[in-house]
């Protein structure tokens, strides 16, 4: 393929990315297109948290056993391997190909050996979507075994495409917005530490189905942000990581849905079975994904939160010791960034019921500077 047609095809992607109305179509353009330029014979693509990196949605899955994703997620989440996604997340390149991580032998890899070989796949290509520091979802790209292992061109290719990607995740967050309110209480599951499904009760049921369809239980690619959580919460236990088994799901309808993971002890102190709490999102778990979603700097998030408590220009510049020219500045750029043109719009686009809270700006007497 000529650099001509290879131009042509990363503009196909981006796009893509650029006019996508739902998360959904956005995978499935750009999966379509990417292939084009980038030959794969499966994939799978998440959207992520960008609190905790772990799944959300949307999420679309091609060629891969539907078996497969406890196995998936366990490797992710409780392995040791190459190019895991906290790794990659954290890395310059965003990137990288299991072939040139293991120096040509994917035979070191754990999840080479039972996650790819069982399906006749050798190489693998994965790469995070970022806008900014944030990462908002995640690719894996597998080539059947047989067949040229991923180039560098290749790796380049995802790379450009990849922010505009992250931006567009990062946008369709935003929309809908809203909190659901209080009035349905959470439901229960518990999952076996291999990510099986031992019970659950009517409500769980009930979000569940929200969440991945009537057929939640044979654990389709949308139950995928449950089963990442399943498999964090043991590792937290372990100390082996650290944060929250947490995510926060907008479902079709418009809804935010949390999901919460924890690992039980037996009454011997044995490990028991991990439970998860899902039920709907209070405008507290919805607010620092919507404040990121709109693109909002450290500053800005700082200022917002006491603007929205009734603070005078003059009162944020002596909290944050700035001056009010610096506090009118930015409260003009987040006031362009949110498409508001008063405080009180502000307020009410971010701050319903219980945002205020858990807004996770720095205090107020931080003295960094952007």
């Amino acid at each position: 393929m000529n650099s001509l047609d290879i131009e042509r095809g990363i503009a196909s992607v981006v796009a893509t990315a650029e006019s996508a109305v739902t998360g959904e179509d956005l995978f499935r353009r750009a999966s379509e297109r990417l292939r084009k330029v980038v030959p794969f014979d499966g994939s799978a693509w998440f959207a992520v948290d960008p609190s905790t990196l772990l799944a959300t949605v949307p999420a679309r899955v091609e060629n891969v056993d539907p078996r497969q994703c406890v196995n998936f997620w366990t490797h992710e989440m409780s392995g040791e391997d190459v190019l895991l996604f906290r790794d990659l997340a954290r890395s310059e390149s965003g990137m990288g190909t299991l072939y040139r991580a293991t120096g040509s032998h994917p035979e070191r890899s754990a999840r080479h050996r039972e996650f790819l070989v069982p399906q006749g796949y050798d190489d693998e290509l994965r790469a995070v979507f970022r806008a900014g520091s944030l990462t908002w979802g995640v690719v894996n790209l597998y080539r059947e075994r047989g067949r040229v292992p991923f180039s560098t061109r290749d790796a380049e290719i995802v790379r450009q495409v990849s922010s505009p990607i992250a931006v567009a995740l990062r946008g369709l967050a935003t929309l809908g917005a809203v909190a659901p309110g209080d009035s349905d209480s959470p439901g229960t599951a518990l999952y076996d530490a291999a990510g099986k499904l031992l019970s659950f009760d009517d409500q769980a049921h009930h979000w569940l189905t929200e969440i991945a369809g009537a057929d939640w239980r044979g654990a389709p690619p949308a139950l995928s942000p449950v089963l990442a959580a399943v498999a964090r919460a043991p590792m937290i236990a372990a100390g082996r990581e650290r944060g929250s088994a947490s995510t926060r799901i907008q479902v079709g309808s418009g809804r935010w849905i949390y999901v919460h993971a924890s690992s039980l002890r037996a009454a011997d102190d044995s490990p028991g079975p991990v439970a998860v709490t899902v039920g709907p999102a209070k405008s507290a778990q919805i607010a620092p994904i919507i404040v990121e979603a709109y693109g909002l700097t450290r500053r800005e998030q700082q200022i917002t939160q006491v603007a929205a408590r009734g603070m005078s220009n003059h009162q944020i510049a002596g909290a944050l010791h700035l001056s009010p020219h610096t506090v009118r500045d930015h409260l003009k750029a987040v006031f362009g960034k949110l498409d508001v043109s008063s405080r009180g719009e502000l307020a009410a686009k971010l701050f319903a019921e219980h945002y205020l809270p858990t807004l996770h700006a720095t205090p107020a007497d931080s003295h960094d500077e952007f």
